[in-house]
């Protein structure tokens, strides 16, 4: 079964990682290193706002909709075996460009995602506690920050054994733990009758009102000693509040977008919006290196353009990006990455 509304999600979630991963590297470029936007008030840099919103939760529901296909694709397990050294082998020649890729985190959460493909829904839900359990105890017992150059969001060992294996299960940019949480959620999520208006309306308000309430919690937490830095939404690092607050606001967006895929199909809006969806491997290379190749061949990833304009750059990008999946998937079946992906791994094109 393949459900429009995910797709368009998948979209939304490629959007949100563009503004994010523009910003990184700007910030990057001119040593503003992590941290997102102060939504106190008077801040009237809303660019910025909109964007340190997407921190985080857009890769979040990134991950939660590959758990999603998993339940829906039902995917065998040499076949997911695969796909993972796939996505290995072009994340880590992306490490090479860009040190936030994700893809080759995706390998891993895969080999997860093929031990509980077969398993109950009690077993799951189990499963994601024991990853954000695992993950918060390495937090509160290991050394976060080894590794990390904050200033210049730089992993000084991730080409060693020992770095790597650190950066991708306890303190990289989305380590299996607890970011493999997602992915099982996400298995979880798509056994749900996603296809039924009550169940996306569920959706839409048991998770807008965990996220509120988890946010709001977390305002008073963080303040607590020792463990406030542990009790913030932020995802870095990742704690408890900041998995189920990035959770609820996927489950919430997949829900509400479920909800108006009919409007959106009698609008005639759906396929500009469907076909990015369904080559977001193509479209996630392509900004890394066309997006942001082309800021620094033109050299303004040195502090010359503004939060609005960066802002306006990522808007650009996905809106010809969008346009470019439109008239692909009209001559062909599939992406060029994601047939390329086939042919390795199935050997069909």
């Amino acid at each position: 079964m393949r459900l429009q509304g995910v797709d368009i999600a998948r979209f939304v979630a490629f959007v949100g990682m563009v503004l994010v991963n523009f910003r990184i590297a700007a910030e990057v470029s001119t040593g503003g290193g992590w941290g997102g936007a102060d939504i106190g008030a008077g801040n009237t840099d809303w660019p910025a706002l909109i964007t340190g919103l997407t921190e985080g939760r857009a890769a979040a529901l990134f991950v939660i909709l590959a758990g999603v296909g998993f339940a829906l694709g039902n995917p065998a397990w040499h076949l997911t075996l695969r796909r993972a050294l796939f996505l290995f082998a072009v994340g880590m020649a992306d490490m090479l460009i860009f040190d936030a890729d994700i893809l080759h985190f995706y390998a891993f959460y895969f080999l997860v995602g093929a031990l509980f493909i077969g398993a109950t829904n009690r077993t799951l839900l189990l499963g994601v506690a024991g990853f954000v359990v695992i993950g918060a105890l390495a937090q509160a017992v290991l050394v976060y920050d080894q590794g990390w150059n904050w200033d210049t969001l730089v992993y000084a060992d991730f080409w060693t054994v020992p770095g790597f294996l650190r950066h991708t299960f306890y303190n990289g940019w989305h380590p299996v733990f607890p970011w493999a949480a997602f992915l099982v959620f996400g298995i979880w999520l798509g056994r749900q009758s996603l296809g039924r208006v009550p169940v996306q309306i569920t959706m839409l308000i048991a998770g807008g009102t965990v996220a509120f309430v988890t946010q709001w919690s977390s305002t008073f937490l963080v303040e607590l000693p020792e463990l406030g830095e542990l009790l913030g939404t932020a995802p870095i690092p990742p704690g408890v509040l900041y998995m189920i607050s990035s959770a609820a606001t996927a489950t919430a967006v997949l829900g509400g977008i479920l909800l108006i895929t009919p409007l959106l199909n009698l609008l005639r809006l759906d396929q500009v919006l469907v076909a990015p969806g369904r080559m977001t491997l193509t479209l996630y290379a392509a900004h890394i290196l066309i997006g942001m190749g082309l800021l620094e061949s033109m050299d303004l990833l040195s502090g010359q353009l503004s939060s609005f304009e960066i802002f306006a750059y990522s808007v650009g990008f996905v809106v010809c990006a969008a346009l470019f999946a439109l008239f692909w998937l009209r001559k062909f079946r599939r992406g060029p990455l994601e047939a390329l992906m086939r042919i390795v791994t199935e050997g069909k094109t």
